[in-house]
């Protein structure tokens, strides 16, 4: 699978190009799915209104609104209750999943518990982009500052798909989302090498290779 893992969407075009890369044709002609479910599990979040505007494009983290040749709708806590070989080819089919922020642990549990984190895998030529949530879930930890819902089972654990962890929403003091001296804290509890970004800053992982894409900020926290 190929990861763009975003803060705050595809918001310039450095990271709309780079997702253009990934995809290996224009965006009008892929098709993507998009999954909302983080949204459920985050308080300030969903459900309700934002959901709404995130499926329907309308949000103000540009990725269902690119142009795509087609967008569907993946929502994962409905996958347990329908079978298998209704929802798993819509998804290999899929050239690129969008994916929501909001509580990362509420989308891992459902990526688990749908069967989606077992079918990532076998997704080889996918392109997965995350928005906050949506990009922390593929990394081994991502500290207590970013857990509020927790599973029934007590994992805290995310899929550990990448290395590195993420904190997302970088921002000046005084302005809304993250500050330094915040990500700083966040980043000692962090066992292994980490970043945060702005909502102008992206990753991309490509067989094992890490690129940064940002006309904004960041600050790699090395382990």
């Amino acid at each position: 699978m190929r990861l763009l893992l975003t803060s705050g969407g595809v918001t310039n075009p450095s990271i709309r190009d780079a997702l253009v890369e990934l995809l290996g044709k224009p965006i009008g002609e892929s098709s993507a799915l998009c999954i909302p479910t983080a949204m459920y599990g985050h308080p300030s979040v969903g459900p309700g209104v934002r959901a709404w505007q995130f499926i329907s494009g309308t949000s103000e983290n540009p990725m269902v609104d690119l142009g795509w040749k087609s967008v569907g709708v993946l929502e994962l806590t409905a996958l347990p209750s329908i079978d298998e070989e209704r929802w798993m080819p819509l998804v290999r089919e899929a050239d690129v999943l969008l994916v929501a922020g909001g509580d990362v642990l509420y989308l891992c549990h459902w990526m688990r518990q749908s069967g989606l984190a077992d079918l990532l895998p076998s997704l080889s030529e996918t392109v997965w982009v995350g928005l906050s949530a949506g990009s922390m879930v593929m990394t081994p930890d991502v500290g207590q500052d970013f857990i509020q819902w927790r599973p029934p089972t007590g994992d805290e654990s995310t899929l550990g798909l990448v290395d590195f962890s993420i904190c997302p929403h970088l921002a000046p003091d005084g302005l809304p989302g993250n500050s330094m001296a915040e990500a700083e804290h966040w980043a000692a509890g962090i066992t292994g090498p980490a970043y945060a970004m702005d909502d102008q800053t992206a990753i991309t992982v490509v067989d094992g290779t890490v690129e940064v894409v940002s006309e904004g900020h960041w600050r790699l926290f090395p382990s």
